[in-house]
């Protein structure tokens, strides 16, 4: 994914003003050493594969094929070309895999707090350092609607430098069938989190190994030695967040698609009770999630 974010005029472009150099030669030499800047804070996010297939349209692919987006980061505001924003709270990755398959992803600390300030950093944002993740934690499954296709094609495009690419001519303009189209507004419906009832609030892992050595890091990816490891006061404020967010969740998204994960400890099948079960308990007209 990093390769195929910088391997392009923009990435390239990206590559020589961080590292200061102008040459063809010197420029590829230092994108094979840099290339993986992203991968650690990818690997700590929640990932989530949606699909278009029962969309009229399908995803468009760009000349930024790997994708920003923060609805506080305006393109026409991003001088070209442009700055790293992965390590951002309110950015998310979006790659689309295939014509009716896109990848997403979001950092737990957005998913635990959506209300947080999207500027704001990611806590413990970094590169280059050593961390796990459970591949059985990607969700797949859920069908996006048409105007959830086009919201992400009108990311590409915008975040686009010169070139998109569609199977069909009009997929090319989305903003024509789209009601709104104001950056700011776009995920209003949180249509790119993933199912918020299916992620577990962790406070981090630890591995041990037969040479008697460990590893240990928290959720975002701290070492026992750092002064925020497991940071108490921000995982209370953090689980209560948390808990709003998947009643807000449940009912922005009530009838919609839902995604699944990997059953193998019942987190799919439990987290779709908890929700069914918070949802009939609300009489009608109960839309306040901070009084619920």
């Amino acid at each position: 994914m990093d390769a195929q974010r910088f391997r392009t005029p923009r990435g390239l472009d990206q590559l020589r003003t961080m590292a200061s150099i102008r040459g063809q030669n010197q420029t590829m030499a230092v994108m094979m050493h840099l290339y993986r800047l992203h991968t650690t804070m990818w690997t700590e996010g929640v990932w989530e594969v949606v699909y278009a297939r029962n969309s009229r349209a399908k995803f468009i692919v760009s000349d930024e094929p790997v994708t920003f987006f923060n609805r506080r980061i305006f393109p026409n505001e991003v001088g070209y070309p442009g700055s790293i924003e992965l390590d951002r709270v309110g950015t998310r990755t979006l790659f689309p895999l295939a014509l009716e398959s896109c990848l997403i992803i979001t950092h737990v600390q957005l998913i635990r707090n959506p209300w947080g300030n999207p500027l704001t950093l990611r806590a413990n944002p970094r590169a280059y350092d050593n961390t796990l993740v459970m591949t059985s934690g990607t969700h797949f499954g859920r069908e996006l609607e048409d105007t959830e296709v086009l919201r992400i094609n009108w990311i590409m495009k915008r975040r686009a430098t010169r070139y998109i690419a569609a199977a069909e001519k009009d997929w090319l303009y989305p903003e024509r069938e789209l009601s709104a189209a104001d950056w700011a507004s776009l995920d209003n419906d949180w249509f790119l989190f993933p199912h918020l009832w299916k992620i577990p609030f962790t406070g981090g892992v630890v591995a041990g190994y037969r040479d008697g050595s460990s590893y240990a890091r928290d959720e975002y990816g701290r070492r026992r030695n750092h002064p925020s490891y497991q940071d108490k006061k921000l995982h209370d404020q953090e689980w209560h967040s948390h808990l709003r967010a998947r009643k807000e969740w449940a009912l922005k998204r009530l009838g919609k698609s839902v995604a699944h994960v990997d059953d193998h400890d019942r987190t799919d099948d439990v987290g779709d009770k908890l929700m069914n079960k918070y949802l009939e308990s609300l009489s009608p007209g109960d839309t306040d999630v901070s009084v619920l």
